[in-house]
């Protein structure tokens, strides 16, 4: 209780229900505290749960593009919206589905979500850009699905890290951890 009186008196008001311990702060000896989230296991949790929604989104996004004719620039953007769409609206679901109201869950999906999804898709199509003709592939190519699969565990374990730092320091998924049941 006294570090949370601490920090209020600092100028610092809690989410709330996130612990200061979830926010990473010092304690009272100046040590910080480490999320007990702040595993591997969890981070891999974390970056799957990006990944499933990037993954929808970007084959999706592909599959449309191809789809109506649009050249690479126009389908990987579209693609691109798509998988924050998607990466956002799964976060959306479990934290509504907690009864949280939309404006907070919108925002703790946006803080959550942002960073991991947006180093995963950029991993994700560079890989694509760097690989020869796989932004030619098309949906019924074998190298689509391949390049697309090898980029996406590539991205996968690029974001990992980047998750497990974001929830040590109580940011990224630690702020989803207190909606799920």
């Amino acid at each position: 209780m006294r570090h949370e009186t601490d920090t209020r008196r600092a100028g610092h008001t809690p989410h709330p229900g996130i612990t200061t311990e979830a926010h990473g702060h010092h304690g009272a000896h100046g040590h910080p505290h480490t999320p007990a989230g702040a595993t591997w296991p969890t981070a891999a949790r974390a970056t799957l749960h990006c990944l499933t929604g990037c993954a929808v989104g970007e084959v999706l996004g592909m599959v449309i593009g191809t789809a109506f004719g649009w050249g690479n620039a126009p389908t990987t953007v579209l693609a691109i919206v798509l998988a924050f769409f998607f990466g956002y609206s799964l976060t959306l679901r479990g934290i509504l589905t907690a009864g949280v109201g939309f404006r907070t869950a919108f925002r703790v999906a946006l803080a959550a979500d942002t960073l991991s999804i947006a180093v995963m898709e950029l991993i994700d199509n560079g890989v694509i850009v760097l690989w020869p003709a796989a932004m030619d592939a098309k949906p019924a190519d074998a190298l689509f699905w391949f390049s697309l699969a090898v980029s996406l565990v590539i991205a996968f374990a690029v974001t990992t890290p980047v998750n497990k730092w974001l929830i040590g320091r109580g940011k990224g998924h630690a702020a989803v951890h207190r909606y799920h049941h």
